[in-house]
C-alpha cells in the first residue's frame, strides 16, 4: 500500500487465477539473492545456463521487490489506461513505424493479427528510457525530460526508481550469470548495458483487454484462432516481465507444443531475445512465445501487465563474443550474419520495430511467415 509520502493511486485488483487445469511450462526458478556470492553466482549459472537450453523462459524470485512493492507497480501501470482519456492517449501515441521506436502509447488496433483481424492491446511505453547526453525529443532516462499524461505525472519518481531497480538489481545480475554460463568474465554483458548509455532500454506497461471497453466478436477470434499476438521472439537481449494471475502467454517448446506460462506471486519471469542471440552465437537461444485468448473463467478479465525490455547500447555490434571458451572449444558458433555485416543494436530495434505488424510477411512453411530484416530472416509463428 502507497504510504503518506507517495501520491494516492486507486489499487489495482487482478482478477483471480483461472481454476481450469492448464498444460504449463515446467520452467525452472532462480533465487537471485543467491547472487550476492561468487559461489552463489557461479552455482546460479549452471542452473541459469541450463534454464535457458532447455527452456528460454525461467522464473526469478527474491529480486529486490517486496509484494508490497509490485503491487504499488501495478497500481501505477493502471493508471495511463484507466484514468486517461482516449483523447489524451492521441496526444502522446508513438510513432513505431516512423520513428522505429516505441515511445509513448501504442494504441489499439495497431498490428495486424490474422484475416483482417487487430490487435485490442494497448502498450503505454512509461519508463522513459532513451539515454542522451543532450535533450533529444525522445524518451530519456531523466523522465523529467520528456512529457507524460498529467496523471501520471506525479509517479516519475516511482518510474524512475523502478527502472533503475530492474537495470542494476535485477537485469545486471542476470547479465553476469550469462557471462559465467559462456566462461566469460562476468562483467562482459553488463558492460555493454549502461544505464547511462545511448539506447532505448524501456519498460513497458500494458494492458490486454477483453472486457466490456474492447471486446473482440467471436468471429474475429475464429478468424485470428484466438491469437492476441502471434508466435515471436523479442527484438532485445533480455526481457523481465511482472508475473499477474491472468493467463494468456504461451512458449514453444523444442517438442513443437505451446505451454502456458503459470503465475507465481512476486516472481519476474525472463527470457532472452534476438539480440542476446546474437551475441551468444546461438547458445542463449530467443525462444518464440504468444500471447493468447485467456481460459474460460477469464475472459471477461483486463490482462495488465509490468514488463521491462532489456537491450544493449545503441552502437553495440551484435556479433558473437568470440573468445567464449563454450563457443570456442564445445559447441560452436551458429551465426545469423558475418561479424562485418552484423546490425548494430540501433539498427535492429528499428527495423523490428518499425516492422512489427506493419509488413508483409511470406508464409513460408505451415503456420510459419516471415520477413527479412537486416539481413536476417524473422519468423512469425501464427
Amino acid at each position: 500500500m502507497p504510504t503518506l509520502d507517495l501520491p494516492q493511486v486507486p489499487h489495482y485488483v487482478h482478477a483471480p487465477v483461472t481454476d481450469l487445469n492448464l498444460d504449463y511450462a515446467d520452467l525452472p526458478i532462480i533465487d537471485l539473492s543467491k547472487a550476492a556470492t561468487f559461489e552463489g553466482r557461479s552455482a546460479l549459472a549452471i542452473q541459469v545456463r541450463d534454464a535457458m537450453l532447455d527452456h528460454g523462459f525461467f522464473y526469478v524470485i527474491n529480486h529486490g521487490y517486496t509484494t508490497t512493492q509490485s503491487e504499488r507497480i501495478f497500481d501505477i501501470a493502471n493508471v495511463p489506461f484507466q484514468y486517461v482519456s482516449h483523447e489524451e492517449k492521441t496526444v502522446y501515441a508513438g510513432t513505431m513505424k516512423q520513428s522505429g521506436s516505441y515511445q509513448g502509447y501504442k494504441l489499439r488496433q495497431y498490428w495486424h493479427i490474422d484475416g483482417g483481424v487487430y490487435d485490442q492491446l494497448e502498450m503505454y511505453n512509461g519508463l522513459p528510457l532513451e539515454r542522451t547526453s543532450v535533450y533529444i525529443k525522445t524518451v530519456n532516462r531523466d523522465v523529467n525530460k520528456r512529457e507524460h499524461p498529467h496523471t501520471l505525472r506525479p509517479l516519475l519518481p516511482e518510474i524512475e526508481e523502478f527502472a533503475r531497480h530492474n537495470h542494476l538489481n535485477v537485469l545486471h545480475p542476470i547479465l553476469r550469470l550469462l557471462a559465467l554460463g559462456l566462461e566469460l568474465p562476468e562483467e562482459t554483458f553488463v558492460k555493454i548495458h549502461g544505464f547511462d548509455a545511448v539506447g532505448e532500454t524501456y519498460g513497458v506497461i500494458l494492458s490486454l483487454t477483453r472486457d466490456g471497453h474492447y471486446p473482440r466478436s467471436e468471429d474475429e477470434e475464429a478468424k485470428s484462432k484466438n491469437v492476441w499476438l502471434k508466435g515471436h521472439t523479442d527484438f532485445g537481449t533480455i526481457t523481465i516481465l511482472y508475473s499477474q494471475p491472468v493467463a494468456g502467454l504461451q512458449i514453444l517448446t523444442p517438442s513443437g507444443d505451446w505451454k502456458w506460462v503459470k503465475h507465481i506471486d512476486n516472481a519476474l519471469v525472463v527470457n532472452a531475445g534476438d539480440a542476446m542471440e546474437f551475441l551468444s552465437g546461438g547458445f542463449y537461444r530467443a525462444t518464440i512465445h504468444r500471447v493468447i485468448q485467456p481460459p474460460q473463467d477469464q475472459r471477461q478479465a483486463t490482462r495488465l501487465g509490468v514488463f521491462y525490455f532489456c537491450l544493449s547500447d545503441d552502437h553495440i555490434k551484435l556479433a558473437p563474443f568470440v573468445d567464449s571458451p563454450v563457443l570456442q572449444q564445445r559447441v560452436g558458433i551458429r551465426r545469423r550474419f558475418e561479424n562485418d555485416a552484423a546490425p548494430t543494436m540501433e539498427e535492429w530495434r528499428k527495423g523490428r520495430t518499425s516492422n512489427y505488424g506493419q509488413s508483409e510477411l511470406k508464409v513460408s512453411e505451415g503456420n510459419v511467415e516471415e520477413e527479412t530484416i537486416a539481413g536476417v530472416v524473422v519468423k512469425h509463428y501464427n
